[in-house]
């Protein structure tokens, strides 16, 4: 989404989700402040033209976050990837860049590297016996 990011992801080993994202963030920000080249045609406009002074802050302060349990994992990851769809930012889940659609649906790579559910979204088909289709 242009203003927002769905990231799922197991409790750390070391450390804790808090940790894991404050680091992610503080990366993710300071790679797209040193960027100062022209953004490619479908790429997101960021404001980080600017002096560091002058940009507002890309995250917001807080997350929202929430556990998700086995049973809830297809139906949350089956949001996540109808999000741009809804938003009518694309016609399909498979057309927005960042989606991990095709890595689950065709075992596609995509821009992101995707530490794949698959055991635990078999454990939960075999739970929860045959599964709707990710997309409408």
């Amino acid at each position: 989404m242009p203003e927002h990011v769905h990231l799922m992801i197991t409790e750390p080993v070391n450390g804790n989700p808090s940790t894991v994202l404050q680091v992610l963030k503080q990366q993710v920000s300071r790679t797209l402040r040193r960027r100062r080249k022209k953004p490619a045609a479908g790429q997101l406009t960021l404001p980080f033209g600017r002096s560091m002074a002058e940009a507002p802050a890309f995250w917001q302060r807080r997350f929202y976050d929430f556990n998700v349990w086995s049973e809830k994992i297809l139906e949350k990851l089956d949001y996540m990837h109808r999000n741009p769809v809804k938003r009518r930012l694309v016609v399909h889940p498979k057309d927005w860049p960042w989606s991990s659609w095709s890595h689950y649906a065709t075992g596609a790579a995509g821009l992101i590297r995707i530490d794949s559910l698959r055991a635990e979204v078999r454990t939960t088909k075999q739970e929860a016996g045959k599964r709707q289709p990710p997309h409408p």
